[in-house]
């Protein structure tokens, strides 16, 4: 196999490089370059797939290669059997090549290609290659706004003098206090010390933070407390740390009477926040003159008003006059909307709510709770996550 890998790499040096010869390209050969972004990636796609398997030494990377020239005989092309021993190394390939082959390697790969010299370590942690890597694994439990306020947060902490750290009202600083402030500030200190320390805002930095489990971020959860009936279809706000081992999270759900912590939570019971408004605060509702029968919502409810909101799945019904003919329909005209939980049996008294479509504000009392802002679901994937949590008895 390293003999195949030995070919392939002469092979396309001997076409994409200009390096090992000064005479004009044939004609041939000019117009097999045209194919070099297509050979690159598929020269690179065996590459990553053999290092993957093999799990070759970082010598590997230095191996001499033997190049076969090519000499153009007319139509009677010969290879000549000529053979020049040269040292060319991983960062001797042309920079698409390169490109491609750091591009499909996982997170671990790049690390362990990083260790090989200084300049693949420079080039090994660059945003653009961790930026797919933290798109696929952790933008779907972590809001756009998290990862910006994070990287506010480390910058601030390098140049205290640009910010007022008293003064700032950040999610970080909302949601979890001053919980950040060691931990990076001893990151900060080190990275003063050494020109060619990982930037402390980078994606890399922000992806291994994540990976570590010492980084807590918020996210939101899918019936909290390992479905408690008391949650069943809804989602609240926590400040999650990541298991690495388990590949599973450890929940601090923000208060609610009592300080509660779960377990073992699987990714399919994360989500990022769909809205930025933070869980105490009233989410304003700019879909009310749009809802209809048969609408997908979610809405704000929380016990007191001195505790924070969750959101909570539910359904656009019918007026009680209403007799659900699709063609006689006229709900959607009227100023009250109903809300359904069809979770709940039919007498239950969180079955239906009814709230007002031109005034709605925050709406309940002390016994049943307060009902707050509502958002519409259009996208299908929301609305079937929902019924893949459905339980699988009706509640009371």
């Amino acid at each position: 196999m390293l003999y195949l890998l030995i070919s392939c790499v002469s092979f396309s040096f001997i076409f994409f490089s200009k390096s090992f010869t000064h005479k004009p390209l044939p004609l041939w050969e000019a117009e097999m370059k045209l194919l070099s972004p297509w050979f690159w990636g598929e020269l690179s796609t065996f590459l990553v797939s053999w290092f993957k398997k093999s799990r070759p030494a970082i010598s590997f990377f230095q191996v001499p290669v033997l190049f076969i020239p090519l000499k153009n005989m007319g139509h009677s092309s010969k290879v000549e059997n000529v053979e020049e021993k040269d040292d060319v190394s991983l960062l001797d390939l042309p920079d698409l090549a390169l490109d491609c082959i750091l591009e499909r390697l996982s997170p671990a790969g790049l690390c362990s290609m990083a260790a090989v010299c200084s300049s693949l370590r420079d080039r090994c942690r660059s945003d653009h290659l961790w930026k797919k890597h933290k798109e696929h694994k952790w933008d779907r439990v972590i809001s756009d706004a998290t990862y910006r306020e994070w990287k506010m947060h480390v910058v601030s902490r390098k140049r205290p003098t640009l910010l007022d750290q008293s003064k700032r009202k950040g999610l970080f600083n909302s949601l979890f206090g001053d919980w950040p402030s060691s931990r990076f500030r001893s990151k900060l200190e080190s990275s003063s010390k050494s020109r060619r320390s990982l930037p402390v805002d980078s994606i890399k930095a922000w992806y291994q933070s994540l990976e570590s489990g010492k980084l807590w971020f918020p996210s939101q959860v899918y019936n909290r407390e390992n479905g408690n009936v008391g949650f069943m279809l809804s989602c609240y706000d926590a400040e999650l740390s990541y298991d690495s081992k388990n590949d599973t999270f450890q929940a601090r759900y923000l208060p609610y009477g009592r300080r509660t912590t779960e377990d073992n939570i699987k990714w399919e019971r994360l989500r990022a926040p769909p809205v930025d408004t933070p869980p105490n605060v009233l989410h304003v509702s700019d879909c009310l003159d749009d809802l209809k029968p048969g609408d997908h919502i979610e809405i704000q409810w929380r016990k007191a008003r001195e505790f924070p909101y969750g959101w909570w799945y539910g359904i656009i019904g019918h007026l009680e006059a209403c007799d659900r003919n699709k063609n006689h329909c006229h709900c959607h005209y009227s100023d009250s909307v109903i809300l359904e939980f069809n979770q709940y049996s039919p007498d239950s008294k969180w079955r239906r709510m009814v709230i007002n479509r031109k005034g709605h504000r925050e709406e309940g009392n002390e016994v049943d709770g307060f009902y707050g802002g509502i958002r519409k679901l259009y996208e299908d994937e929301e609305i079937a996550r929902w019924k893949r949590l459905w339980p699988t008895q009706i509640l009371d």
